[in-house]
This record gives structure tokens, C-alpha cells and sequence, in this order.
């Protein structure tokens, strides 16, 4: 097949590169902004058809929650336009996308993990963007596939875990969150994941993506720091309103996995498992 990969330069568009090489029988068209405007929808079509393209794994996004608040129309371009026209574009040659999408689109009042099923309330401009994104998406194309996933992290760009080794290492002391509750996710088991369902063939729908487990921002800050062996840095627990935002976040936004699991017989790794491969490669990676 040959697949196209947008956002490759963010964590899980890296992550997707890294695992091409296993997969030599497909063709692989790793693009960001430089290489495609996904926000032009000429461009898009013209992309599509002239290089044949029979899947599409969006894994680009607005993803600074904060800044969308005020930022809505460039949040929604990225978010909801572009990948309509992404959509649009690989049914026309009869092909399928993969759209990653987020726990943000549910308002995190519930206390037992969110299904497919439950009905989205998003609490955010991001939120609000991207649950529109997977609606497009289904709209457009027939053979699409929404995977909501949640407190992504990589050894590539910034995020949580890189920000909390380097806060742990210059700091004595450091607040985080405790009572927002949800599950990390390793990007590189995000994409294994995706490339497994690509391989079995993508059964269209919404599913949900996570690692195993549960816990709070302020106990997966003590995990890293225990695992990094960063032991100078003393964390304490903050209640959410002590660290105001621009955005409101879910208080808990654990994911319920099982349709993924079922449907492609993925086996999910513990948080804590894939926490220890990551800054192992940091680690490594200097």
C-alpha cells in the first residue's frame, strides 16, 4: 500500500517512521507542514490521487490545549478542516484513514472508564476541534478509523516526561496535579498499535487507546523520577485549582480498551512497563 503519514515530525508521526522499516511491502510518504499543507484542500487532492494513496495515518494536530482557547481558528483548521479534507481525499480512491483523536472530548466527570459508547462532552476549544475532526472524518470517508488516546509522551519533542526529568534535575522542589486521574501512553505502543490494525485491515469506527492502568499526574511524576533516579527533587501534590489554566481539563479521563483489544487482539502494555522503555532511550539517546 501506500501510506500517508502527516505530522511525522511530532511524537507519534516519529514513532510511525521508526517502525516503517518493518514494514518493506508498503510505501511510505512521511509528511509535515513543509511537504503538505493539510489545511489546503487542493493540495490535499492533488497529493492524494498523484502519488496513489490508499491509506492515510493523521497524526497531525493542534495540540497546545491552552493556547487553542485562544486560538480557535487555527485550532479548528487543524483540528476539523484538515482532516475532512484528508478524508475526502482517500475515499475518492476508495481508501481508509486512521485519525488519532483524545480523551478531551469527554468533560472527565465521570468515575468509570469511558466506552465508545459514552456520548462526548468536550470542555475545551481543543476538545470541541477534535471531537468535529472525527466527525468529519466519519462523514467523509467510509472506511475511517478514530482512535482516542490520552497523556501522550515519546522520546521525541516536549512533553510530560521530558518536562518533568528536566524539572526533577534543575529543581528542588516541584507541584504537580493529583486529582486529575487517566492513563499514559508510550507513543511507540500507539503506533504499533495503529500499524497491527493496518495490517489486519481497518475495521472502520471509534476506538479507544491507552496504556494499562490508572493514575494520577502527580503519582506518574514520582514514577518518572523514581525510574530516571532523580532523587534531589521533592514533588507535592496540587490540587487542580492551586494551578489555574486557560483550558479546563478532565478531572478523570481513564479509557476504557477493550473494543480495540477484541477487535485486533492487541495486547496493551502496564503504564509503568512502557515508562521504563522510554527513559531507558532517553537514557541512551543522551
Amino acid at each position: 500500500m501506500n501510506i500517508l503519514v502527516t505530522g511525522c515530525n511530532g511524537q507519534l508521526g516519529n514513532e510511525m517512521q521508526l517502525l516503517e522499516k518493518n514494514y518493506p511491502q508498503h510505501t511510505f510518504f512521511n509528511t509535515d507542514v513543509a511537504e503538505l499543507d493539510i489545511t489546503n484542500q487542493l493540495a490535499v487532492a492533488d497529493f492524494v490521487a498523484r502519488n496513489e494513496i490508499d491509506g492515510i495515518v493523521n497524526c497531525a494536530a493542534y495540540t497546545a490545549v491552552d493556547k487553542a482557547e485562544s486560538d480557535k481558528e487555527l485550532s479548528t483548521s487543524l483540528n476539523t478542516i484538515a482532516p475532512a479534507y484528508l478524508a475526502a481525499a482517500v475515499e475518492k480512491r476508495g481508501g481508509w484513514i486512521v485519525q488519532i483523536s483524545t480523551d478531551y472530548v469527554f468533560n472527565g466527570k465521570a468515575h468509570t472508564p469511558y466506552t465508545e459508547d459514552d456520548t462526548p462532552s468536550p470542555d475545551s476549544v481543543y476538545g470541541s476541534t477534535k471531537l468535529a475532526g472525527e466527525l468529519g472524518v466519519q462523514k467523509f470517508c467510509k472506511r475511517a478509523m478514530i482512535i482516542r488516546t490520552a497523556w501522550l509522551y515519546s522520546t521525541f519533542g516536549n512533553n510530560f516526561v521530558k518536562t518533568m526529568i528536566r524539572l526533577g534535575n534543575e529543581r528542588d522542589e516541584l507541584g504537580v496535579i493529583f486529582d486529575q486521574i487517566g492513563t499514559p501512553t508510550y507513543a511507540a505502543d500507539l503506533a504499533a498499535a495503529i500499524m497491527t490494525a493496518v495490517e489486519q485491515g481497518i475495521k472502520p469506527g471509534v476506538y479507544h487507546y491507552s496504556n494499562e492502568g490508572v493514575i494520577s499526574w502527580y503519582d506518574f511524576t514520582k514514577a518518572i523520577h523514581r525510574i530516571a533516579g532523580i532523587t534531589t527533587c521533592h514533588v507535592r501534590p496540587l490540587h487542580t485549582s492551586e494551578y489555574p489554566t486557560p483550558a479546563n481539563r478532565p478531572a478523570y479521563s481513564v479509557l476504557d480498551k477493550t473494543k480495540i483489544k477484541e477487535t485486533y487482539g492487541i495486547e496493551i502494555p502496564y503504564w509503568e512497563e512502557s515508562l521504563r522503555k522510554c527513559v531507558e532511550r532517553l537514557k541512551i539517546e543522551g
